[in-house]
């Protein structure tokens, strides 16, 4: 499992997919070992559909933890 500051998660109500990079993710033919920095503009949550763009880190800047949200 990757570190936190490295995962990502979906910030759509009622999704919360969390993309781990020491996974990949098969859904979408994306390679074990793929930074979330590195997935295309386009990528879309495998669950729930929405952008990239609606991903939050789990620890560290811009993170919800961070922002006290």
């Amino acid at each position: 499992m990757a570190d936190p500051k490295n995962m990502f998660q979906c910030q759509v109500s009622n999704c919360g997919y969390i993309y781990d990079p020491d996974k990949g993710e098969p859904k979408t033919n994306t390679p074990a070992g793929t930074a979330f920095e590195d997935l295309p503009d386009d990528w879309k949550c495998p669950h729930c559909g929405s952008s990239k763009f609606t991903f939050r880190p789990l620890a560290g800047p811009g993170s919800v933890m961070e922002e006290g949200i």
